[in-house]
């Protein structure tokens, strides 16, 4: 697994499947999506090698219910005082208390999603969420970090905005493939999805760090210029 630091105080997780990041405020960390539920012993060799021990761990954001992002969730909340959030509208999933809705795939996603049949990837452990979030909360991370609404992916998809030092994390609303900077696929609900890729268009960040693929460097040019390609 590689770790990929990104700022002096922002490092990005290249787990088995997928990636998480993992932000340092001072010692405090706060890891931002999980990977899948075997990614929990190479986030923790990660943090080892960065200098940090697991209990270090703080929070866990989930931007969204997929298992390659919250799969990790139920071993990383075990490792000390560490509150796990998510929107209030993935919470149940999360937790097990109601299954996942599929998504609704357009025909070219239902051909890739053939092709990735071969890597299909275990469920996510239901999980505890101590806080359930909404649109505009505040969370006490990088200076204060502002939640973002961002349905269509699944219905309480999440970004997660640092104003200060110019950081959005974009669960899958945004993905970064080839050099290209595009909506993610395997949406509930396309138009909706899309809809929330316009709304993260105008937050004005210099950094996006995408749910998948390399983080987009000058996203304030980047974000806006892909926003008037989509239909």
């Amino acid at each position: 697994m590689d770790t990929i630091e990104i700022r002096q105080n922002l490092h990005m997780l290249l787990l088995e499947f997928g990636q998480a990041y993992l932000w340092n405020d001072a010692g405090a960390l706060t890891l931002i999506d999980t990977g899948i539920a075997t990614s929990g012993g190479d986030i923790a060799d990660a943090i080892g090698r960065l200098g940090f021990r697991t209990r270090d761990v703080r929070h866990v954001i989930l931007t969204h219910f997929h298992e390659d992002h919250s799969g990790g969730a139920a071993e990383i909340s075990s490792w000390g005082d560490v509150i796990v959030m998510a929107h209030r509208r993935e919470a149940p999933v999360i937790r097990g208390e109601v299954p996942a809705p599929p998504p609704n795939f357009t025909d070219e996603e239902r051909v890739l999603h053939r092709q990735l049949g071969a890597h299909l990837l275990p469920p996510a452990p239901p999980c505890r969420v101590d806080r359930e979030l909404e649109d505009r909360d505040l969370i006490d991370f990088g200076g204060g970090a502002r939640v973002i609404a961002t349905p269509g992916h699944t219905d309480g998809s999440i970004a997660i905005h640092l104003p200060g030092p110019g950081v959005l994390f974009t669960g899958d609303t945004v993905v970064h493939v080839d050099g290209q900077v595009i909506p993610g696929v395997f949406n509930l609900d396309r138009e909706e999805m899309l809809r929330s890729f316009r709304k993260l268009a105008v937050v004005g960040a210099e950094l996006a760090c995408v749910g998948h693929g390399e983080p987009i460097q000058d996203a304030h040019i980047a974000l806006p210029a892909a926003a008037d390609l989509i239909r």
